[in-house]
Order: C-alpha cells, then sequence, then structure tokens
C-alpha cells in the first residue's frame, strides 16, 4: 500500500511540473528574445585621430650590413667553425689557419738577429782594442774610423732584424679569424683542409649580416611626402604576416625622387621597432605612416547606414530610433569619423531597428 502511493506520489509531481513548464516556458522565452532583440546603443566621443600616409615597401638590409670576412695570411684552414644560417657572437673563432709557414718565418728572424747581435758584439771588441791601441799611437786614427762606421751599420742591421721579427710576429693573431660583429653567417665561401692565398684582396671566408640589421624603404607619393618627417611612428604588415602589425619610426627621407613608370615616388627609411625575428629582406609590406594627431567625433562604424549617397544613423531617443543624415570623415578601426549631424554624447543604436519596432 506504501509503494503505491510513493508511485502515485512520484506522477503527480511529475505533472505538476510539465504545467509549470507549459505555464511559464512562454514567458521565459519571451523575455529572452526580448532581450536578444534589444538595440545596442553607442555614443559619440571625441577622440585622438591620427593623420596618415599609406604607402608599400620593402623589407631590406641596412647599408654595411653585410661584413664579409676574409684571411690575411696564407695557409691551410685547419678549423672551420661556422656553416650557413648558423649565428655567431662579436669576436668568436671563424677558422684557424696552420702557422707552419709563419713558424718558419719568426725562427729564421730569430736567427738572423742572433747573427746581427754576434757582428756588433765582435765590431764593439775590435773598436775596443783600436782606442787604446790608438792612445798609444800604434795605429792610425782612419783604422779606429772604421771600425766605428762598420759598427754603427751592424747596429742598424739588427736594429733592421728585430723590426722584421715583429712585423712578421704581428700576423700571428691573423691565424685565427674572429668575427667583428654579432650575427647570422649568411654564406661560407671555403672548406676545412683547404690552402687559402691571401694576395692585395683577403680572400672571403664567410660572409656575415649584423643581428637586427633590417630596415623598411617605404615608396611614398610626391602628394605625400611633404607630410612626412623623421621620428613619425609607422606600423605595417607583411604578405607572410598579413594579421601581424609591426611598428617603426622613419629615420630618413631620400632628397632624390624614384620614378618608375612615371610615377614619382620618394624613399622613405624605417628603423624596424618590432618583429626582427620574424622579419626576412626582400618581404613585401603595407605601411601606414602617421604624420599627425587630432581631436575628432568619432562613434563606431556598425551605426552607419547607407541610403545611395546618404549616410545616416538611428539616433537614441526616447527609446525611438530618430533617423539622422550625417557626413563621415576617416575610419580608424572599428570607429569612424563624424564630420557633421551629431555631437559629442550622442547614442545612436548599433542594429537595425526592424526587429525592435523602431523605424527604418
Amino acid at each position: 500500500m506504501s509503494g503505491s502511493s510513493g508511485i502515485a506520489a512520484v506522477a503527480f509531481l511529475g505533472v505538476t511540473l510539465a504545467a509549470g513548464a507549459v505555464y511559464y516556458w512562454p514567458k521565459f522565452t519571451r523575455k529572452a528574445v526580448a532581450a536578444e532583440a534589444m538595440p545596442r546603443i553607442g555614443h559619440a566621443e571625441s577622440q585622438n585621430v591620427s593623420a596618415t600616409v599609406t604607402a608599400t615597401g620593402t623589407i631590406r638590409l641596412r647599408t654595411g650590413a653585410e661584413v664579409r670576412v676574409g684571411a690575411q695570411i696564407s695557409g691551410i684552414v685547419t678549423k672551420l667553425n661556422v656553416t650557413v644560417g648558423s649565428h655567431i657572437d662579436r669576436d668568436a673563432v671563424i677558422a684557424e689557419i696552420e702557422s707552419r709557414g709563419l713558424d718558419a718565418r719568426i725562427a729564421q728572424a730569430r736567427s738572423q738577429i742572433e747573427v746581427d747581435q754576434a757582428s756588433v758584439a765582435k765590431l764593439e771588441r775590435e773598436l775596443s782594442r783600436s782606442r787604446k791601441l790608438l792612445e798609444e799611437h800604434l795605429i792610425p786614427r782612419q783604422q779606429t774610423e772604421d771600425l766605428e762606421d762598420d759598427l754603427k751599420s751592424s747596429q742598424a742591421r739588427l736594429d733592421k732584424s728585430r723590426s722584421d721579427l715583429s712585423v712578421v710576429e704581428s700576423d700571428m693573431p691573423y691565424l685565427t679569424i674572429r668575427s667583428p660583429i654579432s650575427g647570422t653567417v649568411a654564406s661560407v665561401s671555403t672548406e676545412q683542409g683547404e690552402t687559402v692565398a691571401a694576395s692585395f684582396n683577403a680572400p672571403t671566408f664567410v660572409t656575415i649580416i649584423e643581428d637586427n640589421a633590417l630596415e623598411l624603404v617605404a615608396m611614398v607619393d610626391e602628394t605625400d611626402i611633404a607630410n612626412v618627417r623623421a621620428s613619425n611612428a609607422v606600423t605595417f604588415s607583411t604578405e607572410t604576416y598579413p594579421s601581424r602589425e609591426f611598428h617603426g619610426t622613419v629615420e630618413r627621407i631620400a632628397p632624390r625622387a624614384t620614378v618608375v613608370s612615371g610615377v614619382v615616388n620618394y624613399e622613405v627609411g624605417v628603423r624596424i621597432r618590432s618583429g626582427l625575428v620574424e622579419l626576412k629582406p626582400d618581404m613585401t609590406a603595407n605601411v601606414t605612416i602617421e604624420t599627425a594627431q587630432r581631436h575628432a567625433l568619432m562613434i563606431p562604424a556598425e551605426a552607419i547606414r547607407k541610403d545611395g549617397e546618404q549616410r545616416f544613423v538611428y539616433l537614441a531617443s526616447n527609446g525611438v530610433g530618430q533617423k539622422r543624415e550625417v557626413a563621415v570623415g576617416q575610419r580608424s578601426g572599428a570607429w569612424i569619423e563624424i564630420k557633421k549631424g551629431l555631437d559629442a554624447g550622442d547614442g545612436v543604436y548599433l542594429r537595425d531597428l526592424t526587429a525592435a519596432g523602431g523605424q527604418k
């Protein structure tokens, strides 16, 4: 009996909940639809707007950013520590050259110094004896004077031999070739075990591209170049990264024009401030140069409606959309300038009013 009562109670509860759902569901649905249909409102506000110049450009290496490192003495490359694409730090060892030839020249120069020192010492002894004999009038003065001249010549030869040794020893540092900059190895023109022959033009071992050596060169039309100044802020994107925004600063403006197919442009050099790791030489860029800033009345761009050439908005006034014609100006992201038709603080509907019962 108790089991039957429990089943009956559960059944009654289920019927009650179902009836409540049937009664209240339309109300909840109407509220949700009404909330969804409620038009959104944006407001006209004063903002700083950038005056800009647009152009196309190319990522390039700065002048002097590519360094060719060569050998200043001849010899066999005994060690080569770099490959194409590897990064190298300033003063790091690129390669080493065998020193047998240089060692032989140093040994020869030192031997010559010993010979000249012995000659000088011998002449000094002979001159000392000659002077004593001259004091005793046992030899003619001419003999002593000849020995003095011989000693001077021998001393000069010794000085030259020492100088020659210094010259030969000055080549010792060139046996180890070091990187003059930090950068990425772009090319390697020799291999370990090869013989290099230094001449008036040092043979190139490697070519290194300096770190952060890229710049942007934008071609600005002659009608816009008067507004561009050094230190202007620059934003740009590339064909490789169309959705990525990079930043830079105008560094220089070419004094002479570049004419291509009758179109006059001026090269504008831009120092890149971000994204140097991702950017590569010869990438194409879409460039925007910020030339000035001004105050403008802006509203969300989605509030603008079109009717042929006419532009208008729905002014939010007492819950009713009042149609208002406006004159628009520059667009900046999701905002658009209003030159005429609105005042700061005016509210405008951001969606079509048909669903909300407003006027069209």
